[in-house]
């Protein structure tokens, strides 16, 4: 059946050609971002149903649902047809999907490399609009068994109580970590206090014979790797 435009109000829709619908009949995943989108939505405006209002929001990010994730509340507003109410809910909904990246696996993750680490740091670090600092704590087996973020909001020697990460590192028995932070602005080049945390963990760690394994940036989709950039 020929779709109606997208202009014209879901409801008049062939039952095929309506988000709800489709996802009810054919599952969640035959959907496409601007569908599950506009149903977050829920209605359009005048001028755009909720599938044409969806894409037009999803175009202003590139298509890109990890950008959409940052845009602000106000930034929402400025589409017509999108509401304080409306805008909330989408941003409620991203932050759902971006919590459940983060809820780790029933096996702890098995680090074998700097890739293995961005996957379970990037749900947590990757979105973020201000600097965070983490640190992976991991036994024998190279196996995650704890996370926990050191800082927030900025990244200076004076942020790093070493004796609170040791402290932690010989509670769980942990004979490695990792640390990581993010660069919100996008850049992956470590600065001067990158490359003095790192150099301060790894000797103090040192000691207590606990292996700094790598000191991973995150900036969205992309990471460096001070282990395989032979930094560390």
């Amino acid at each position: 059946m020929k779709k109606m435009p997208e202009s014209f109000s879901i409801k008049s829709w062939a039952d095929d050609d309506k988000p709800r619908e489709k996802l009810r009949q054919k599952g969640r995943a035959v959907l496409t971002d601007a569908e599950l989108l506009a149903i977050v939505i829920g209605s359009g405006s005048r001028e755009d149903s909720a599938l044409s209002l969806a894409k037009k929001i999803l175009r202003s990010s590139n298509g890109n649902l990890n950008q959409l994730g940052k845009m602000s509340i106000a930034q929402m507003m400025k589409f017509k047809g999108i509401g304080e109410a409306k805008a909330v809910t989408i941003a409620a909904a991203l932050e759902i999907g971006r919590r459940r990246r983060k809820i780790p696996l029933n096996t702890p993750a098995k680090i074998a490399g700097s890739a293995d680490a961005f996957a379970v740091l990037e749900p947590i670090l990757g979105e973020l609009e201000h600097e965070e600092f983490w640190i992976l704590y991991l036994n024998n087996a190279n196996r995650v068994v704890h996370s926990a973020q050191l800082s927030k909001g900025g990244i200076t020697g004076t942020l790093v109580d070493v004796r609170l990460v040791l402290k932690k590192a010989l509670e769980l028995g942990a004979v490695a970590i990792i640390l990581a932070h993010n660069h919100p602005s996008g850049t992956l080049v470590p600065s001067n206090a990158d490359r003095a945390i790192t150099k301060k963990l790894k000797e103090a760690a040192k000691v207590l014979d606990i292996r700094v394994l790598d000191h991973l940036i995150i900036a969205d989709k992309t990471f460096f790797s001070f282990a395989d950039q032979q930094e560390l």
